[in-house]
């Protein structure tokens, strides 16, 4: 099991394994938990450190409700192609960019977003975990 990091204090800390988060910002998102809109889009930007050299990254994300990870699409899995310029090199930082949609036939439900980037040997180079509630 990978180990995340937690963006809000509401969920107990952990931390990352092959990089280090340095600032994560979701937007728009002016409160805890994050009120997910149907049928909008929101931008997940995360700046992080590598602790290793890849050739690729993959984004993984799971809506994890009542402790059940659930996977959650993304229009783009490739971190290659989502504001990181690869290869990705040991300790240099970087932005990773991506859209988290909110589909109009998602449930209005509370649950925690996991959202990992992995490395070319599958390890995590960042796992956040934040809160949100998806409202209509």
């Amino acid at each position: 099991m990978e180990i995340c990091e937690v963006i809000f204090s509401i969920l107990p800390a952990t931390g990352s394994v092959e990089g280090k988060v340095s600032q994560v910002d979701i937007s728009p998102c002016p409160t805890q938990p994050c009120e997910l809109h149907k049928g909008k889009s929101y931008t997940v930007n995360v700046t992080f450190s590598s602790d290793v050299d890849s050739q690729t990254s993959k984004a993984l994300v799971h809506g994890v409700i009542a402790g059940v990870p659930v996977p959650y699409p993304i229009p783009n899995e490739d971190g290659c192609k989502s504001g990181i310029q690869c290869p990705i090199q040991k300790q240099k930082s970087y932005s990773y960019i991506n859209e988290l949609p909110v589909k109009a036939e998602y449930p209005s439900i509370k649950l925690v977003v996991e959202w990992e980037l992995r490395d070319d040997s599958s390890k995590d180079l960042f796992c956040i975990k934040f809160p949100v509630q998806i409202v209509s």
